[in-house]
């Protein structure tokens, strides 16, 4: 007797294909880096022989899906016992993903972990008016790609090329584009950036213009900026009511407050970044500002300059003057505002430092004006009513046999600048003027995700010389590609409005966009994408996730567990034992793990601050990432790292010691499993997104 057919487990009875059995075998085969057809054909026969002999207790002699993959363990299990690890448990895993996706009303057509679908179930995939999702993850990529690619008709060309290979880049989550594209793309709202700056001018009118600004770009998902250094100081005299000003920090509170009954989109808490300039009278106050759980949809940050850093180096006056009237209302040690600073950052991770004078020396179109303010996580240095959209490569898809391809790499990049030009066109801006200034700059910002999964997959350590060069060498590949498909598309469609008064005339004869290369947070989109975020390390190994009706899951980290298969270390008992710490320091295993699979707290604080410098350099906009420093760390490790993002020409800096904020997802060291959300993206321990 032959096997013919095989039962679903939807009760469907359909043809037997001994084919699948195979592709199984070889896919977990491949899982640990084995390539070798004949044996997996070899294995799969020994199956079906094993099949065919228990086909007399099979109902009506057709096995169940089930039953075939017990038989298939059987087989692996006594002939190939590694092949037989990964694949018993990739069945578990998807077996367990299949119990709670029946939580979710989600079809999940591509095969997304847990994570990714609740993702896309709260914010990503279209509802209809009773709340019911109307979308599969397919069709969002469809709905994204199809509407950003139809703006090739703006330039007489079929939009078909483009949609298809937009879309299959999303599909394949080689890149995604900020989370604003994904959620409005070919909706009714149709606000596809991230980033948006707004001026904030010295009036009531002015003030309040603004807050109503930025109510309209958060509910359309977009974050924002602000400097209220232009603000007079409290108790400077208003001549007009002939009262005294409150000062900037009581106009942030109004700003903060409004926030908090602001959902972008209908789909996520809004965000914010105060700046206040070192030479602000309230400066003092401002540093302060977020102690306790104050403004807690605000990240902070400092402007500071050249002149206060080497002031502060040296024990110097600062002079503290009104914005209003330029006079000196003030005179500070700027040594003592700085460790001011420093004391407040350490014990609340804010505020952060926006190194004014080196955004605005790399600044391309600085005849412009000054930029005096960022988006919320800082990656984004824009003038006034500027907007940004950003994207990120996912940096552990861009591997072919254990390698880094450069070639797809290069391809990728300039897919995601053609993209990411397309969105500036598709967008449906919430402000005149954010659409008047960000068409005539045309600014966009594409960036990374993944970095810490490729040095894994290379194994190449984090913290290593051959790792900062490699991500140098990675981003100005990707800085030269983009730039040069910019100029492509400048050929093709024109430059950017004020290419004229921009420091790019002086290299190319013609430039599309003004900024091609941001390094954004990532955060959601690198769970949809099912990597690491950004440029971080990964801050656990190890942990249990608690899902749908309290289900409490261990996860492990896809490229560890796989090593550990890959070497016959991997058990059930070392995962929860490694979920205690999230890192291997103390775990019995061999060196080289060890110094490959590091965590954020692994790694010295001074080497967060050099991988952020060695993207920087071939970052047109900024880079936004967090320095993770252990709870022991002192305020001079702080002051240190401050000290050192500046010398090495970083456009900002910010920092979290581990606890130093009233909440945050990952509590380590309790002597249980670490235990976190769905939340979790893998990069900051608070789950907040950083400066």
């Amino acid at each position: 007797m032959t096997i013919a057919h095989v039962r679903k487990r939807t009760g469907e009875i359909v043809p037997f294909d001994s084919e699948k059995i195979t592709a199984a075998i070889q896919k977990a085969m491949s899982y640990l880096g084995i390539k070798n057809r004949k044996k997996a054909e070899f294995l799969s026969r020994k199956i079906v022989e094993a099949l065919q002999s228990k086909q007399p207790i099979f109902y009506q002699g057709i096995p169940t899906i089930e039953q075939i993959q017990n038989t298939v363990e059987e087989i692996l299990e006594k002939r190939e016992q590694r092949v037989y690890k990964a694949y018993s448990l990739y069945r578990r895993s998807r077996g367990i993903a299949r119990e709670i996706k029946r939580y979710f009303k989600i079809h999940d057509d591509l095969k997304l972990d847990v994570n990714a679908l609740k993702v896309l179930e709260e914010r990503y995939l279209l509802k209809d008016e009773t709340g019911k999702i109307i979308e599969t993850p397919t069709q969002l990529f469809h709905r994204v790609a199809t509407t950003i690619a139809a703006q090739e008709i703006l330039y007489g060309k079929d939009p078909k090329k483009a949609e298809e290979e937009f879309f299959t880049a999303m599909r394949n989550l080689e890149f995604l584009p900020n989370s604003p594209t994904l959620m409005n793309a070919g909706t009714k709202l149709g606000q596809l950036s991230a980033c948006f700056v707004l001026p904030i001018e010295d009036s009531l009118e002015g003030i309040f213009t603004t807050l109503k600004n930025m109510a309209l770009i958060q509910q359309s998902g977009g974050g924002t900026g602000f400097s209220f250094s232009h603000l007079r100081e409290k108790g400077a005299i208003v001549k007009s009511t002939k009262g005294v000003a409150s000062g900037p920090i009581s106009f942030m509170r109004i700003f903060d407050s409004t926030t908090d009954v602001i959902k972008q989109g209908g789909k996520r808490r809004g965000a914010n970044i105060g700046i206040l300039h070192c030479a602000h009278p309230d400066i003092p106050e401002f540093v302060t500002a977020k102690s306790g759980k104050k403004l807690s949809n605000f990240n902070i940050s400092v402007a500071v300059t050249d002149a206060f850093m080497k002031k502060a180096l040296n024990n110097r006056p600062l002079l503290l003057r009104s914005p209003k009237t330029g006079k000196i209302v003030q005179k500070i040690n700027a040594a003592d505002l700085f460790e001011m600073i420093v004391r407040n950052a350490w014990a609340t991770g804010d505020p952060g430092l926006l190194f004014l004078d080196e955004i605005n020396r790399k600044h391309p179109l600085r005849d412009m004006g000054l930029i005096e303010a960022t988006n919320p996580c800082g990656e984004v240095p824009l003038l006034s009513y500027e907007s940004c959209n950003l994207g990120s490569i996912n940096l552990a898809r861009m591997i072919t046999n254990e390698k880094l391809n450069w070639e797809k790499l290069r391809q990728t990049t300039r897919l995601a600048v053609h993209f990411l030009d397309n969105v500036i066109d598709a967008n449906n801006y919430p402000l005149k003027e954010t659409e008047n200034i960000t068409k005539a700059n045309r600014k966009i910002g594409l960036g990374v995700m993944g970095f810490a999964d490729l040095l894994f997959l290379l194994k190449i350590p984090y913290e290593s010389k051959e790792a900062l060069q490699l991500g140098g060498r990675l981003i100005k590949f990707i800085a030269k590609e983009a730039q040069e498909k910019s100029v492509e598309l400048g050929k093709e469609r024109g430059s950017f409005k004020n290419f004229d008064q921009s420091t790019w005339q002086k290299k190319y004869p013609t430039m599309r966009n003004a900024t091609c290369i941001t390094i954004a947070p990532t955060g959601t989109i690198s769970i949809i994408a099912g990597c690491s975020s950004s440029i971080e390390p990964v801050f656990a190994l190890a942990f249990i996730r608690r899902v749908m009706e309290g289900k409490q899951l261990p996860e492990i980290n896809e490229i560890f567990k796989r090593e550990l298969i890959r070497r016959d270390l991997y058990s059930e008992k070392l995962v929860h034992l490694i979920s205690k710490t999230g890192n291997i320091k103390r775990v019995k295993l061999p060196a080289d793990l060890k110094k490959i699979f590091v965590t954020a707290l692994d790694i010295t604080p001074e080497f967060h601050v050099q991988m952020q410098a060695a993207f920087q350099r071939h970052v047109d906009n900024a880079v936004s990432k967090t320095v993770n420093l252990p709870k022991n760390s002192t305020q001079k490790d702080v002051r240190n790292i401050y000290l050192l993002a500046w010398k090495l020409k970083c456009k900002g800096i910010t920092v979290y010691r581990y606890g130093s904020k009233p909440e945050q997802v990952l509590y380590l060291g309790t002597g249980k499993p670490i235990v976190v959300t769905t939340d979790y993206a893998g990069g900051c321990p608070t789950g907040l997104c950083p400066h």
